[in-house]
């Protein structure tokens, strides 16, 4: 199968792409989080603050608030235990139970890993994996790499200015285990909302961020000891204290940097690690779209151009006047919900939409490689919903302008019927719930430009937008369940997304819910 091809049914028609008779072998499933054996570690402090209100100016951490940085980014935070009935007449029922961090994932697998290159107190300097299992760094390599990351990212990054850099690596069979060849398009969303939650609370510790999603494949692999054909790097996102040279153009003073040149430099590591699973599977269409993906030379690397916005040009209704949502992060990320069948049909005021939205939106901005930092670009993933029960708002379906503030109205009338037509899992009553937001997001992934790589960078811009859009209903009392088991080619419909060359990336239903009937309890001091 080629891979536009490949691509193309992993959106429109997942049966095509998936492996024929895919059973999945739950006894052998793997790990949710890697662990490194026989190398040293430093324990992080378990007396993580409730809060991230009234944080100091910024300043660059020590060993404790780096720790308490990254639980909140991607940290075991929620313990939680349900009963499910397998067979009503039996009367039999199934414990689950899971552990849960604030950034939600696919099944609750978290297929990626974050590793951090520290130039801190009481640490010595070097590259780290973030041991989630035991809130603890394990130590891959000793030394400075500040010159060696700053060229591997095309000399874009004063990296030299930076106390540390997080790295976001997808393992491939942490999904691919039990949704097969769906795994791909499922761990760059998985990757995003982890990167969405690393920005917001890197906002709250007063650390400065950007995302480079282009850097040199193998470079930054061979840095931390990846095996390819395993996991690889996702995005780089350096953080820092002080005034940083942040650009996307990067100089022209040694502009030309290969992968392999820098792979020379530094003598390979195969660190240990363990991921419980014995019955490992060949995923070749990963494989393949991962290596067809790599940059191996820094002219490799590419900007967007603007792209004007175009709207379905539908009625135009305006929107109260909003403003940016004061919140604690660490109460939000508490409080964030996935509803199942747990939604409640409540009444939406237009205020709390137009706060929704603008806080979503207004938060998603951020620094990347994708665009010039001094010129003003369009969104590259918008929001699409179907409203019903708003305040004074007629049902139907809408396009939201975040540079108005304003909906563009596509269709009138109650569409939760259809769209519920379109779930391929009935988890979700759609006729409960309020509000159900699509991101939206280029048919294209600006391939021309980024080729297969402009894939896996919009689903994780899509999933950056989905954590926003999650944390600021959390903020205002509403819960949201990402889903993936919806026909996109019926919402495309609703929305006319195919006169705008667009496509719904994902699916999110918003609004009120019950407390569901479980044992949770937070993993913190």
């Amino acid at each position: 199968m080629i891979l536009d091809e490949f691509l193309h049914n992993l959106h429109f028609d997942i049966e095509k792409a998936s492996i024929p008779n895919w059973e999945v072998d739950w006894e052998d499933k793997p790990l949710p989080y890697k662990l490194y054996r026989g190398l040293p570690v430093v324990p992080l402090s378990l007396e993580v603050p409730l809060t991230l209100e009234g944080q100091k100016q910024p300043a660059a951490p020590d060993l404790s608030k780096m720790g308490h940085f990254l639980w909140y980014v991607y940290g075991l935070t929620q313990f939680s235990q349900s009963v499910y009935s397998l067979d009503s007449s039996e009367k039999t029922t199934e414990l689950m139970q899971s552990k849960r961090r604030f950034a939600p994932s696919g099944g609750a697998l978290y297929p990626n890993e974050l590793y951090v290159y520290l130039k801190i107190e009481d640490l010595p300097v070097g590259v780290y994996h973030y041991d989630v299992a035991h809130h603890r760094l394990v130590l891959l390599r000793e030394g400075n790499f500040d010159s060696y990351i700053t060229r591997a990212l095309g000399n874009r990054c004063d990296v030299s200015a930076c106390f540390g850099t997080v790295i976001v690596s997808t393992m491939f069979w942490k999904n691919f285990f039990k949704y097969n060849n769906f795994a791909y398009r499922l761990q760059g969303l998985d990757a995003g909302v982890l990167i969405g939650q690393l920005l917001e609370v890197s906002k709250r510790f007063g650390f400065e961020s950007g995302v480079y999603f282009q850097f040199l494949d193998r470079a930054m692999n061979h840095l931390l000891g990846l095996s390819e054909r395993e996991e690889s790097v996702y995005a780089v996102i350096p953080l820092s204290v002080e005034p940083t040279i942040w650009s996307a153009n990067g100089s022209e003073k040694d502009r030309m940097v290969s992968a392999a040149q820098l792979c020379r430099e530094l003598i390979s590591i195969e660190p240990d690690h363990y991921a419980r699973s014995q019955r490992v599977k060949e995923y070749p269409m990963l494989t393949k779209l991962n290596e067809v993906s790599m940059l191996d030379d820094t002219t490799s690397f590419s900007m967007i151009g603007a792209k004007e916005n175009v709207n379905c040009g539908g009625s135009m209704v305006a929107l109260p006047q909003a403003k940016r949502l004061s919140y604690d992060l660490g109460s939000a990320c508490r409080k964030r919900f996935s509803p199942d069948m747990d939604f409640i049909m409540g009444k939406i005021s237009q205020l709390e939409l137009a706060n929704l939205l603008h806080e979503a939106t207004d938060s998603f901005s951020y620094r990347n490689d994708l665009e010039a930092v001094h010129q003003k670009h369009e969104p590259r993933v918008s929001l699409n919903f179907c409203l019903y029960n708003v305040e004074g708002i007629p049902n139907g379906a809408y396009q939201y302008d975040s540079i108005t503030h304003a909906l563009h109205q596509v269709h009138l009338g109650d569409q939760r019927l259809l769209l519920q037509s379109g779930m391929s899992l009935y988890n979700v009553n759609l006729l409960q719930v309020p509000l159900c937001f699509h991101v939206t997001g280029v048919k294209d992934y600006y391939k021309n430009t980024l080729g297969y790589r402009g894939y896996r960078i919009q689903q994780m811009e899509a999933g950056m937008l989905v954590q926003r859009l999650l944390l600021s209903a959390a903020a205002i009392g509403m819960g949201g369940h990402p889903l993936l088991g919806y026909d996109s080619n019926l919402s495309d419909k609703i929305y006319e997304l195919d006169s705008q060359e667009k496509t719904s990336l994902i699916q999110i239903p918003i609004g009120p819910y019950r407390h569901r009937p479980w044992l949770m309890g937070g993993l913190y001091n």
